[in-house]
């Protein structure tokens, strides 16, 4: 038996790169303030100077929403890149131990894409600072999206070579077992691969240039397929696996995996169509994307269902967050709730109110946002217990 504290996080695992990506989507949730709460005429984002506007010309109230999306932002910036760099850094003495050799001849090998999932939200928390902190920015971005490619194809390098040498081993030689593939860990993949594609509809929505808009289009439009791809086989598998063999309880959060992954695919989706309208004449009416985001929205809540269905009978609030043991795959948890804090933003925003149904800043809409909020507020409680958790304290182990 062995005597003495530590830290969870001294015993490292690549899925602790869900750590950074979970402050990176808080990073989102903020900027979702003040992407649907100002004004941003002739831009699809608010950038710094009307930020400043709103700052200066708004009430209080507005004054004060403006300052905690701000300081939010900033906080959660820091804690994703933070967190990312201690990764990159861990990983890499990690990779010269018999556990990264043990994980790459088994079902968790996919458990490494959580890298190239980590590094793609860091360049969009990067493209997010830079819109809200930095003046004039939207004068030299044109010359930025080209980079941004540049960027997001280089880590689809890094993902297609991850995931290219654990379909290779297991296509040519086997050993991918059914039975330990109870969970949707197997979707990971493809998620990693949607955030690649929406950091790569970011220019197809944004840019004035036509050809770069076009090139945004195409590659987005690559990894969007590829993820869908990728996240049915993995739903297929994993179900079958579910059924036969039950949930175990520490991959029992991957059951939400998809939920982020909608929320995803949607922002790309509706990057793509603002593109298509603005340089090819394909835009989408309010009304499909009313219905679009509601689909997916509708598709999140059956699988937060499923979620919580299992977790409450498995008892897995109880042992991994209230409780004194730890599991990494606890930070899975982090993405759903940032993934539906931000759908319903949109599904508020560019649907209901877009089409016409609720009012701009009536009762009914601060309702939902309030929902919203919540969500996001239950979030970063979760991250601050689990970073607590796994960093802050050092716990007894035998």
């Amino acid at each position: 038996m062995q005597t003495g504290h530590t830290k969870p996080s001294e015993t490292y695992a690549p899925l602790y790169f869900l750590a950074s990506l979970g402050s990176g989507g808080l990073v989102v949730t903020f900027f979702m303030w003040l992407m649907h709460w100002t004004s941003h005429p002739g831009r699809s984002v608010p950038v710094f100077e009307d930020i400043a506007t709103a700052f200066n010309s708004g009430s209080l109230a507005t004054k004060a929403m403006i300052i905690m999306a701000v300081a939010g932002i900033a906080f959660y910036s820091f804690l994703n890149i933070k967190v990312l760099i201690w990764n990159l850094i861990q990983f890499k003495k990690w990779k010269r131990t018999e556990a990264y050799i043990k994980i790459r001849s088994s079902n968790a090998e996919t458990q490494l894409m959580a890298m190239p999932l980590a590094l793609a939200m860091s360049v969009n928390v990067c493209f997010m600072l830079g819109m809200v902190f930095v003046p004039r920015l939207w004068s030299v971005v044109e010359y930025l999206f080209p980079l941004a490619i540049i960027a997001f194809v280089a880590i689809s390098i890094l993902a297609f070579d991850m995931l290219g040498k654990f379909l290779g081993r297991a296509l040519t030689t086997g050993g991918f077992s059914c039975i330990a593939n109870n969970s949707f860990a197997q979707a990971l993949p493809a998620f990693a691969l949607s955030m690649i594609g929406v950091g790569l509809a970011a220019p197809a929505g944004m840019s004035a240039a036509p050809l770069v808009s076009g090139i945004g289009l195409v590659l987005s439009t690559f990894f969007l397929v590829a993820a869908m791809l990728i996240g049915v086989i993995a739903l297929v598998l994993g179900i079958r696996s579910l059924l036969e063999n039950g949930a175990d309880i520490e991959t029992a959060p991957t059951l939400s995996i998809f939920i982020p992954l909608l929320t995803v695919t949607g922002i790309l989706v509706l990057r793509q169509s603002h593109g298509l309208g603005e340089h090819f004449a394909q835009a989408s009416g309010s009304a499909s994307r009313l219905m679009m985001l509601s689909q997916f929205l509708s598709a999140q809540l059956l699988f937060a269902l499923l979620t919580w269905a299992v977790l409450r009978r498995l008892g897995y609030a109880q042992r991994y967050i209230f409780g004194k043991e730890a599991s990494v795959g606890s930070y899975a948890l982090v993405c759903p709730g940032v993934a539906l804090a931000v759908m319903i933003q949109f599904w508020l925003n560019r649907g209901l109110v877009d089409a016409g149904l609720i009012n701009r800043f009536s009762v009914g809409y601060w309702v939902i946002s309030a929902l919203a909020i919540a969500i996001q507020l239950g979030t970063m409680w979760l991250v601050y217990v689990l970073n607590r958790k796994h960093f802050g304290k050092k716990v007894p182990h035998n």
